[in-house]
Parts: structure tokens; sequence; C-alpha cells
């Protein structure tokens, strides 16, 4: 992933065509060694191909995929409970909340 970021900061940075050493300039300046075999291989995919592009069509491919959010509709039973447990949660923040709140009435507080 970090040479995927260091290509598409040279892309954004004007580089229509970044090469092998300048992505290992950009990750030199932060600390971070290169593998020259995975980074020769992502030169070498990338190359010719317009990276716009691809991040769209790759976003096409991401829209079908489900999220979590379809998963826990289809669970009612499992979705029920954990509404349950997030209102005692909520029950126990408040609860904590008090106790904070009566060491302000008293005039002082822990880090005054």
């Amino acid at each position: 992933m970090r040479y995927i970021a260091a290509y598409l900061l040279l892309q954004i940075g004007g580089n229509a065509s970044p090469s092998a050493d300048d992505v290992k300039k950009v990750l030199g300046a932060v600390g971070i060694e290169a593998d020259d075999e995975r980074l020769e291989k992502l030169i070498s995919e990338l190359s010719g191909k317009d990276v716009n592009g691809l991040i769209a069509e790759g976003s096409s491919k991401l829209s079908s995929v489900p999220s979590g959010g379809a998963a826990a509709a289809s669970s009612g039973g499992a979705a029920a409970a954990g509404g349950a447990a997030a209102a005692e949660e909520k029950e126990e923040e408040k609860k904590a909340e008090e106790k904070e709140e009566s060491d302000d009435d008293m005039g002082f507080g822990l880090f005054d």
C-alpha cells in the first residue's frame, strides 16, 4: 500500500509516469526502505495505464460488494440484543457522568 500511495503522491505532484527511483525517493524521505521486487511489479503493472481510470474501475467494482449493514438487518435477533446492550451502556455512561458532575459541585475537581 505504501508503494501505491507514494506513486499516487508523485502523480498528484505532476509526475505523470513515476519511475521506481522516484518512488524510492519518496519512501526514503520518510524512512521507509523499498522492496525492489514489489516496487518493480507495481511499476510494470501501472506502466501505460491511466491511474484515474483504474481508480474509477475499482470503485465501480466495489459498489457491488455488500457492506456490513445488510448482514445486521437480516439478523433481527442479534440486532435486538445489540440494541439492549447499547441502552445499558448509555445508562452506565450517564451514571459515570453524574459522579463526575458531583465533584464539580463541591468546588474542586481531580485535576484543578
